[in-house]
């Protein structure tokens, strides 16, 4: 696992990544996505049915396809973070991320000391269940990918205090949350969304943060790559499933 993180590092550096959210309980859904080629996969806490019992078999699955496994929790909040740490999450996208305070709090709840406070326990799957020596699991699982979404107006008011903290890895910026912020609701194409995103994109560089942002389109995920993005989330699997029936059904029974 600290390989492929720090793979995924590399290209956070030199090129770019690009992956799905998931909501899937099924663990062939993310191998599948390994297979298509796809860097990372988003298994989704907030917003999906699992729980952290069943996310530690998908986790399993992407790891087998050595597509990183990044969880998105449902809050900031020590037990969830310490969780899916523990069960071998390549990494954390924490949500609602609003000042420094709170980016400081993700720091201290995910990493051990010094980097920070996380409570410790070898024996997890993480740690290979005690079989790995403890130090170079403490050590290594400090190298876990630590994306921290701004979301609403605050977020954006504060986003270069919260930059300021030492172990961001991501900074990512929901075009919708953006759009709203900005005055311009769902206009996520609108040319204040664009300029405040490339502003945010050119203030990342010098701090070694890469920037993302969540997409639905190829099109979009092209022009983004290209304005700099370099941790893409496109889309969710379930609506690519969906639109991968509807596109198959709708040419069947097209005359």
């Amino acid at each position: 696992m600290t390989e492929n993180i720090r793979q995924f590092k590399e290209k956070l550096i030199d090129s770019y990544v690009v992956g799905p959210f998931s909501k899937t309980s099924d663990p062939a859904f993310i191998e599948a996505m390994g297979y298509a080629g796809f860097d990372f996969v988003i298994i989704d806490l907030e917003h999906g049915p699992n729980s952290v019992q069943s996310v530690q078999n998908l986790i399993r699955a992407a790891q087998i396809v050595n597509t990183l496994p990044i969880v998105r929790v449902k809050e900031n909040t020590p037990s969830v973070i310490k969780e899916v740490l523990d069960i071998g999450a390549g990494g954390i996208h924490v949500p609602q991320i609003r000042n420094v305070e709170e980016a400081k709090e993700v720091m201290q709840l995910a990493k051990f000391a010094p980097a920070g406070m996380r409570g410790v326990d070898r024996f997890v799957r993480a740690g290979n269940y005690s079989s790995m020596d403890k130090f170079q699991y403490f050590a290594e699982a400090n190298e876990a990918v630590i994306v921290l979404a701004l979301e609403g107006s605050e977020a954006i008011q504060n986003v270069d205090e919260i930059m300021s903290v030492e172990g961001i890895d991501i900074i990512f910026v929901g075009p919708y949350d953006l759009s709203q912020s900005l005055g311009v609701t769902g206009q996520t194409d609108h040319p204040l969304v664009t300029e405040k995103m490339v502003e945010i994109i050119d203030k990342c560089v010098p701090k070694g943060i890469a920037a993302g942002t969540f997409v639905e389109t190829t099109e979009d995920a092209k022009k983004w790559r290209d304005l700099g993005m370099r941790y893409i989330s496109y889309s969710v699997e379930v609506g690519i499933f969906f639109q991968a029936c509807q596109e198959i059904v709708q040419k069947i029974k097209t005359p």
